[in-house]
């Protein structure tokens, strides 16, 4: 293995962009890991971790361009590193602008020359983020940031600036959004309709977009918050006001709320809005509170499913015809596992599919772990090996410092993948995909060789080992639900019909099996 590294000083690239370069490199013909990244601290963080960093890299300024390239003994390092540094000059893609096409280096020039525009998307550092923000919010328009890493006291500022003035700030590390019909970052094609959304949640978010799409309803606006907005320190600013929003929305006549675990006060303070609200509002915090759902006048949701189904319900006079959810029989799979074979893994991109499945098993077990587990005692790091029934959300800020998100590039699960099939304790690996704007272009496809390495592993052990995928996507959607479902079956893996028909799956084989 052969490591070259090159500083290029004084040159520029935003995050988006680098995730998308980095993803491409990573597929180059002889490279074993690439990283893109600017000089930030944060960057040369990950980069010691790697034990990547020298001393050139540590010298980099956060203007600077850092370019690390690992390639295979028998690889050319000169003309990997020139094919990388290709990537960075390439041109856009045809369609993608043409000679009109202008590029502002300002969010103030382009908001001069674009006066009717009202949205900007921020996706640069992190360390950078907030200022972008700003700008923007100075300027009327409401903002997006999609930028993770943000320091929780810049949000709180920024939201407070945002409500001041009567725009949203979605974000910081919002990944999803819907407005009028626009898919933003990610995002799924669902047909337009009467269901507004506001998610504290980037893939919760897309999972009810998907399924009240499968029940043949739509979306009227779909807001994100960013992943902190229900925390203690932020206080769910813009949840509330997305709430009030879509109530006085005349294109929503359902609200859906969706967040992982809330604040219990911050929750008490969103559920006091729903009295207000007008109209049915369908509220899946995930692990919430039945009792202080129904007692402030909203309708509990237990599974994203569930939200789905009763926001179609209550916003359309005929409900559409819905399949009952298959039940599962495990007791096949149970009965090929050895007596070692005990663990269910969860190797997600979505953070509250990850949830979802992990709150399912916890009804069952308390030997859970994960990087995005309440309980500190639990809680793993990105480095960490797994422990006992082990859920990772490769999504998690710990996993993305430096990298792009794992529905973008996911290098750093599918290495995981093989990992945790070397194990004899591992029973099931539960893996989603999720299709839609601005995801990997093939994330099945992608994944495929992993799998049957993966599976290949165990068989050669003697072992039989469960693959159970979930697609999150729509018919509409590129590449096609049905058409990654197919790739999966094709492959020998399980596919559920839903997120929370995974964590069913995980439960129950936990349960029949008596290995919890």
């Amino acid at each position: 293995m052969s490591i070259t590294a090159v500083v290029k000083k004084n040159t520029y690239f935003d995050s988006v962009s680098l995730m998308s370069i980095s993803t491409r490199a990573n597929q180059l013909p002889g490279v074993e890991q690439a990283f893109v990244a600017m000089g930030t601290e944060m960057n040369k963080g990950v980069l010691s971790n790697l034990g990547l960093l020298t001393a050139d890299l540590d010298a980099a300024g956060t203007g600077d361009l850092m370019i690390v390239v690992e390639a295979g003994e028998e690889a050319d390092q000169a003309a990997l590193l020139a094919e990388v540094e290709e990537l960075l000059v390439q041109k856009a893609p045809s369609g993608s602008g043409g000679a009109d096409t202008v590029t502002y280096r300002t969010v103030d020039g382009a908001a001069r020359a674009i006066p009717e525009a009202n949205l900007a998307i921020v996706a640069v550092n992190g360390a950078y983020a907030g200022r972008e923000a700003r700008k923007a919010l100075e300027n009327g328009l409401h903002v997006m940031v999609f930028s993770d890493n943000v320091p929780i006291e810049e949000e709180v500022r920024l939201k407070q600036l945002a409500h001041s003035k009567g725009l949203f700030m979605m974000g910081p590390d919002c990944g999803t959004a819907i407005i009028n019909n626009v898919a933003l970052c990610f995002g799924n094609a669902v047909r337009p309709g009467t269901v507004g959304v506001v998610a504290a949640s980037g893939t919760g978010a897309q999972e009810v977009s998907v399924r009240i799409h499968a029940l043949g309803a739509g979306i009227s606006q779909l807001i994100g918050t960013g992943g902190r907005d229900l925390s203690e320190q932020v206080g769910g600013i813009m949840m509330i006001d997305g709430i009030r929003a879509l109530a006085d929305d005349p294109g929503t006549s359902v609200i859906v709320l969706v967040s992982k675990p809330p604040a219990p006060a911050v929750q008490d303070k969103v559920l006091a809005e729903i009295a207000g609200a007008g109209k049915p509002v369908v509220v899946y915090f995930v692990g919430g509170s039945e009792d202080a759902v129904t007692a402030a006048g909203g309708h509990f949701a237990g599974s994203t499913q569930d939200a789905a189904l009763q926001a179609v319900r209550l916003g359309i006079d005929t409900p559409a015809a819905v399949d009952e959810l298959a039940a599962k029989q495990v007791d096949e799979v149970c009965a090929r596992l050895t007596p070692e074979q005990r663990y269910v893994r969860g190797l997600f991109c979505g953070g509250t599919l990850c949830d979802e499945s992990m709150y399912a098993l916890l009804e069952v077990s308390d030997n859970v772990w994960s990087n995005i587990q309440k309980d500190p005692g639990r809680r793993l790091t990105a480095g960490s090996p797994s422990v006992g029934h082990t859920f990772l959300d490769f999504g998690d800020d710990d996993f993305t410092n430096g990298r792009p998100h794992p529905m973008i590039d996911p290098s750093l699960r599918l290495a995981r993948l093989v990992q945790e099939a070397e194990d004899p304790q591992v029973a099931v690996i539960l893996m989603d995909f999720v299709l839609g704007f601005g995801a990997h272009e093939d994330p099945v496809g992608v994944t495929l060789p992993a799998i049957a390495q993966a599976r290949k592993i165990a068989s050669d052990a003697g072992r039989h080992l469960e693959i159970v995928g979930y697609v999150l996507g729509t018919d509409l959607d590129t590449p096609a639900l049905a058409e990654q479902v197919a790739a999966l079956e094709a492959a020998g893996v399980t596919v559920t019909r839903s997120s929370t028909e995974t964590g069913h799956f995980a439960r129950e084989t936990a349960r029949k099996a008596h290995r919890a």
